[in-house]
């Protein structure tokens, strides 16, 4: 690998790790403020699309009383990559469309929001325990989740596929593609279960199966597809994107399927309604758009936020 490669896998890698700290509250501990640049960072959006929003009393007065009278709502948020959330250089400063978006619905609820950086995977039995109202984290609406969760939808993004430039692998429009390969993707994650569920299909085809590698970090997986130890990569649409514009010797697939993502919270709770007119209400003044523009995710816009909808069926085979 060239001195050039090694230094944007680094640069990468970097990046990646500082969107994987805890900045506050109860999560993984931090061990010490991170200082170090990622790929392009100053390239990250800065515009400041949130503090216009202003109030909208028709859509806070569907807020329960006592959260009205509270003025504040407790937030789980998990880090990633962008554009979804991560953390600037400092270490400290959380950016990312869910952050924008978060905030602007806040605003239209004329809340105060709370935010606790914790990891993916606890914040939906945190939601369930009560610790906190309302988490994100890139959550695609599914039916297994919708039997536990309420989810208030927000954007659109689903399932991709990312590799090496030098990669001879097409567009992977049917999961046998990757028969014989090393796929890389998020422990825990909808990725995961896509890839677990349809592993058998490789031996039904007469093909070797494929291995799913799955990792705990950004880091662990973008590092393991540019040394060659996989040799796709799966993940959310929208990250994919925004990552591969941002390194070198990576190319963006092609789109899978697509999912409904939303605002998580515990089942039965009384916020769905007021979030939704939050999120409807950014739609139509221009925030929304606003922010999605800020973000490169124009494609993925909702046409209005539904609370917990069907989730959206995998592509036909």
């Amino acid at each position: 690998m060239s001195t050039k490669r090694n230094t944007a896998v680094l640069a990468l890698i970097t990046a990646a790790a500082l969107a994987s700290l805890t900045a506050c509250g109860s999560g993984d501990p931090v061990t010490g403020p991170a200082r170090a640049a990622g790929p392009n960072s100053s390239a990250i959006p800065t515009a400041d699309v949130v503090s216009a929003v202003t109030k909208d009393e028709a859509a806070a007065r569907l807020l329960p009383a006592g959260v009205r009278q509270r003025g504040t709502l407790t937030l789980a948020q998990a880090t990633g990559s962008l554009p979804g959330a991560a953390f600037l250089p400092d270490g400290r400063t959380l950016v990312g469309a869910d952050v924008d978006i978060a905030q602007a619905v806040a605003k239209v609820l004329g809340l105060e929001l709370k935010q606790e950086i914790i990891s993916w995977e606890a914040i939906l039995p945190a939601l369930d325990s009560g610790k906190y109202d309302l988490g994100t984290g890139n959550f695609g609406v599914t039916e297994e989740r919708r039997r536990t969760i309420d989810f208030v939808t927000y954007i659109n993004d689903g399932q991709g596929f990312a590799t090496r430039s030098d990669s001879k692998l097409g567009k992977v429009t049917d999961l046998t593609r990757l028969c014989g390969l090393n796929v890389a993707t998020g422990g825990g994650t909808t990725f995961e279960t896509t890839l677990e569920k349809n592993r058998a299909r490789c031996a039904a085809a007469g093909k070797k199966p494929y291995t799913v590698q799955s990792f705990s970090d950004n880091a662990a997986q973008w590092m393991s597809l540019q040394q060659g130890r996989s040799d796709v990569l799966m993940s959310t649409v929208n990250g994919l994107r925004y990552a591969v514009t941002r390194q070198e010797n990576v190319k963006f697939l092609n789109e899978y399927r697509r999912l409904d993502v939303g605002f998580a919270f515990k089942k039965g709770t009384p916020l769905a309604p007021a979030f939704q007119a939050a999120v409807n209400r950014l739609k139509a003044d221009g925030a929304y758009d606003r922010i999605l523009r800020k973000w490169g995710l124009t494609d993925s816009a909702i046409a209005s936020s539904r609370i917990s909808p069907p989730e959206i069926p995998a592509p036909a085979k």
